[in-house]
């Protein structure tokens, strides 16, 4: 059985390059050199509505354990990359859709961190009603080496999921 990957966002042209469209933006610029085990879902859908599309494409809850989502994640400082599988959707909506559409957490999530940090590296995660406004907003031009920085270490996640597994992806990436 091949791997699926879907890369969660928007469809309209005002959201590419906002943070919350960042794994949809991630799969498009990685979908030619994603490993050819590998089938990209176009999601034509609002982030909040992933669930109907991915649900149509996943046969079973046995087939959703390889099924790859690349999302936001404001739990996550920008630059960095997690890896997780079988987690909590927490507060993202995108992830809550996929959850209650296949009735399992049992897919792997390449979480990206979208969020501020201090110098130290430590969080600064927007609270209360700035998040939309900060979640819908486009990364700043200081903050696009941070934006590169992730978009390989996601590639990078990809390939080791696809090609030497899911526990040596999270061993390797999340250890970063």
């Amino acid at each position: 059985m091949s791997w699926m990957i879907a890369g969660l966002g928007n469809p309209d042209k005002e959201y590419i390059g906002t943070r919350h469209n960042i794994g949809r933006d991630f799969v498009e610029h990685l979908r030619g050199a994603l490993p050819k085990k590998v089938k990209v879902l176009d999601l034509n859908v609002y982030m909040n509505n992933s669930g109907g599309p991915i649900n149509k494409a996943v046969s079973s809850k046995k087939a959703a354990e390889k099924l790859i989502v690349v999302h936001d994640e404001l739990d996550v400082p920008l630059g960095r990359v997690k890896v997780s599988f079988g987690s909590s959707a927490g507060g993202h909506n995108g992830v809550k859709s996929i959850e209650k559409a296949l009735k399992t957490r049992n897919y792997v999530r390449v979480r990206v961190g979208i969020s501020p940090s201090t110098p130290s590296g430590k969080l600064k995660r927007p609270e209360g009603e700035k998040i939309v406004d900060f979640v819908l907003g486009k990364f700043k031009p200081a903050e696009q080496e941070k934006v590169k920085k992730a978009r390989k270490t996601a590639g990078e996640a990809l390939e080791l999921i696809v090609t030497k597994g899911l526990s040596q992806a999270m061993t390797e990436i999340n250890s970063r």
